[in-house]
Order: C-alpha cells, then sequence, then structure tokens
C-alpha cells in the first residue's frame, strides 16, 4: 500500500443492528467515504450473515478503503431471517459489545494494510462507543438515526418517572383515555398528548428495558463531543433548539436528508456497497410504469412492525375497498408468529389493481411518478424518504419514534393522516380514497412537495446541512481535507 492509503482518516461507523439504523448509517459512511476517508463498517455478525445471506458474500467484501468488520451481539442465537428481538438486543449489546469493540480497534490499529483509527461515529443508542474512543484519545461522534422531536422526548424519560406517571399502576390507562392527556412541560414539543411521547413511557414495570434503555442512551449521547441528526434545520427547528438551549448541548449537526445531500457525491466506487438485509423485488418498477401518476397507494410498515392477523386482514380489506391501486410490502415476518395469508376472494378482488411483495428499494419507489401516498409506520428513514420524494403519509405507528413521528406528520407538517391503532377496514378505505383524491390529500401533497423543495435546498451547495456536513467533518472529525 502506498502512503497515501495509510494517511487517510480512519473513521469505524458502529450502527445499532436493525435495518432502520444502519441504512442511514450506511448513507453516512458513502459519505464520508467520498470526502476521503477510510471506512471501516461495523455490523453484528448475526446482520453481518443475513447480508451475506440476502447479497451473496461479495456484499461484504468492501473496498480497498471500506472494510466490513463484525462483533458480536451478544445474543443467543436466533432465526436467521427475521429481525432479533428488540429488547433482549438492546441491552445485550450495552452490557457486551463495549469489550469486543474495544477488541477490534486494537486490532484495526495493528493492521499494516490501513491508517490508524482517527474518529468513530457510533449510533445514538451504542454509547458503549464514547467510552471506547475515550479510551483511545480519539474524536467521538454518536449518529441519532430517528428524528430530533423523539430525542427530546426520550431526554424527558427521567421526568416521566419523576413525576410518577411511568411507570402506570395497570394497564387501563391504554383504554381509559389516559393517553390522550396533553403534556405541556416539555421544551422543543407543543401541543402534544402522552400517546405522542416515544411510545416506551407506555409500561407498567419499573425495570422495563426499553424505557431504561432509550432514555438512559439518548441522556448518554449528551455526554458525546458531538450528536448529528439525519434531519433538516426547517423540518425540527423547535426540537434542535431545545437540545441547544435546555440541555445546553451545543454540538450538534443536521446533515439531512441524508439520501439528498448524496446527489453530491460523485459515484464512487461506494456505490455497489449495499446495505438491505432484504433482497429487492426488481419487478416493482415495470408495474409502477404502467399506473398513472400519482395513482398508487405503497404500503410498507419497514423492517420490525408485526401486526395481528386481524389487523393485516382489515388493512387488506380496505387497500382493497377503497378501489386505488397499491403496492405492498409483505415481510415473510409481518404478521407475528404466522404466514401473512390472505383469502383467495380478496387476492380475486385486487389482481387488476394491487401488487405484494416481499421487499423493494424504497427510495426509488417513493420518487416514481406513480406513486401518489404512502401508507407508512412512520419510521424515521421512512419519513425522511418521503419528503425527500415529496410524498404525503397515512399513518400507522407501531413503536418507538413512531408515535412523535405521526404526530408531527399530520399536526406540524401538515403531510399526513392517522389509522386508528386497531384498524378497521371502513376507516383505512376512506382514508386512502381521502388521501389520494380528496380536498384534505390534495392540501398534503401539495404540502409535501414544498417540503421536498426546502430539503433540497437544505441540502444544495451552501444550504444548511450542505454547510453542516463540512462543519461536521472539519470541527466534530478533526479533519481538514
Amino acid at each position: 500500500m502506498g502512503s497515501m492509503e495509510t494517511a487517510k482518516p480512519h473513521v469505524v461507523l458502529v450502527p445499532y443492528p436493525s435495518q432502520g439504523h444502519v441504512t442511514p448509517m450506511m448513507r453516512l459512511a458513502k459519505l464520508l467515504h467520498s470526502r476521503g476517508f477510510y471506512i471501516t463498517f461495523v455490523n453484528t455478525e448475526f446482520n453481518h450473515r443475513r447480508l451475506i445471506r440476502s447479497k451473496g458474500p461479495d456484499s461484504v467484501k468492501g473496498l480497498p478503503d471500506f472494510k466490513f468488520e463484525t462483533i458480536p451481539d451478544g445474543m443467543p442465537p436466533s432465526d436467521e431471517d427475521a429481525t432479533q428481538e428488540v429488547p433482549l438486543l438492546c441491552d445485550t449489546t450495552r452490557k457486551t459489545c463495549l469489550l469486543p469493540f474495544k477488541a477490534l480497534l486494537s486490532r484495526l490499529n495493528s493492521l499494516h494494510d490501513a491508517p490508524p483509527v482517527t474518529c468513530i461515529i457510533s449510533d445514538g443508542v451504542m454509547s458503549f462507543a464514547i467510552r471506547a474512543a475515550e479510551d483511545m484519545g480519539i474524536p467521538e461522534v454518536q449518529f441519532w438515526t430517528a428524528s430530533a422531536c423523539s430525542f427530546i422526548g426520550y431526554l424527558h424519560y427521567r421526568e416521566f418517572l419523576k413525576r410518577g406517571i411511568t411507570p402506570f399502576k395497570n394497564d387501563d390507562y391504554l383504554t381509559d383515555g389516559t393517553l390522550d392527556t396533553p403534556i405541556d412541560w416539555i421544551t422543543g414539543m407543543k401541543d402534544i398528548r402522552l400517546k405522542d411521547i416515544p411510545s416506551f413511557v407506555r409500561t407498567t414495570d419499573p425495570n422495563d428495558i426499553m424505557f431504561d434503555f432509550l432514555g438512559e442512551e439518548a441522556q448518554n449521547c449528551l455526554k458525546a463531543p458531538a450528536i448529528i441528526f439525519n434531519t433538516f434545520d426547517e423540518f425540527e427547528q423547535e426540537a434542535l433548539q431545545a437540545v441547544i438551549s435546555k440541555f445546553n448541548f451545543p454540538n450538534i449537526y443536521t446533515i439531512g436528508p441524508l439520501p439528498l445531500l448524496g446527489r453530491h457525491v460523485p459515484k464512487s466506487q461506494a456505490e455497489s456497497l449495499n446495505s438491505s438485509l432484504w433482497k429487492p423485488d426488481s419487478k416493482v418498477f415495470e408495474w409502477l410504469d404502467s399506473r398513472k401518476p400519482e395513482s398508487v397507494v405503497y404500503v410498507n410498515y419497514g423492517s420490525v412492525t408485526t401486526m395481528t392477523g386481524t389487523h393485516f386482514q382489515e388493512f387488506a380489506w380496505g387497500l382493497a375497498n377503497s378501489k386505488q391501486p397499491f403496492l405492498w410490502i409483505v415481510r415473510p415476518d409481518v404478521v407475528k408468529g404466522k404466514s401473512a395469508m390472505l383469502p383467495e376472494e380478496l387476492l380475486e378482488e385486487i389482481k387488476d389493481r394491487g401488487l405484494l411483495i416481499s421487499w423493494c428499494a424504497q427510495d426509488q419507489v417513493l420518487e416514481h411518478p406513480a406513486v401518489g401516498s404512502f401508507l407508512t409506520h412512520c419510521g424515521w428513514n421512512s419519513m425522511v424518504e418521503t419528503i425527500c420524494a415529496g410524498v404525503p403519509v397515512i399513518c400507522w405507528p407501531f413503536f418507538a419514534d413512531q408515535q412523535t413521528n405521526c404526530h408531527y406528520s399530520c399536526m406540524k407538517w401538515e403531510i399526513g393522516m392517522e389509522i386508528d391503532h386497531d384498524v378497521k377496514r371502513d376507516n383505512v378505505a376512506q382514508l386512502v380514497r381521502e388521501m389520494m383524491g380528496g380536498e384534505k390529500g390534495k392540501k398534503m401533497r401539495m404540502k409535501a412537495k414544498e417540503w421536498k423543495k426546502i430539503a433540497q435546498e437544505a441540502t444544495d451547495v451552501g444550504g444548511s446541512s450542505y454547510v453542516n456536513f463540512d462543519k461536521f467533518i472539519k470541527e466534530a472529525l478533526h479533519f481538514q481535507d
């Protein structure tokens, strides 16, 4: 290797091991690679094996200056092709990953054909990396891969404990209207109700892993030298301001939407690197090409959401009864405990206008002119991609930050309508028709296009996110190119 390779800054990126976290981390890695960084991308052994199964061994071969490494996640062996059990995974990563991660860093530093590690970018919920970087004396940045508004929600989890709101005495709060209680004491979150707070506050267990994990990981981010967000200033102004003023943490960089920031990247070899843990289906685009502009409802609940068989049927009949063409991504594991089966008469009813497949390249689907709305669980990558494409949303939030993102979509960003959690076919059909053909839908489509324009301006040369990305490289990663 020439001295050129070894002189490069070397960044190690550690995403939380689930698709919604790997995707933005990979986008960031490619951007940094295009700016001259040597990249080590750290997957867990479990996800590394999944990538090889879905994309073949070449998918993790990397490039001379873009390498894939692994650390164990500390989990017992589990089903190969589904997302692992989230609470257990959270608990084991925070308890077991620090030592294997430090061992990996030492090993990377002893390689002859790679430059020494100069900085670490870790997922906002993998804060063990802050410790590791401190021990090595190198800069570290936390990448909060969810929304900034949810970050503010998680930062107030301790306050929910203090005020005696969480844990709840029993499960009555789910049905007695408690969730509609207005919460007016959170800086940076206006007009919200208890149900709009990231969902792990909803527990009766004083030792709830997810409540503790996310509340504490968010607090830990404030111990890092800097935090980056996949968002743009105009979109989440109040929440971002609150991080700075209330938590006295000025070192935040908004560098999103990452898919749009990627427009300026010279197509490097890194384009060939793919981070999807599922195999996409390509016949989608032929099908979309045959549809009228803005006529298709795109339906995808992301990579983790599961639902009951009943809810699945209600969604299916609702989509069928709306009489709109739809493209529905049905993951093999989307229905809890059994395969997602639909009755013959339903398949007959939708055969000319519905396409069901198991996975797709979502960002490209949303950009397709035929797509008119997106029925989503409101995961942050989905929200970011739909804004990049200027497509409004029908929200069915599942957990974590999705309830918060749903509230903001409907109330603040004005691009969304919500489906009741206990989903009923008539409600689905009615919302789909309203979104695709009604006055409200028309307004939301215009609003979504406005946001798209603002997002493009933020990521254009000289725009806020574009400038912040440069600053983040210079200030937080201490790199002058």
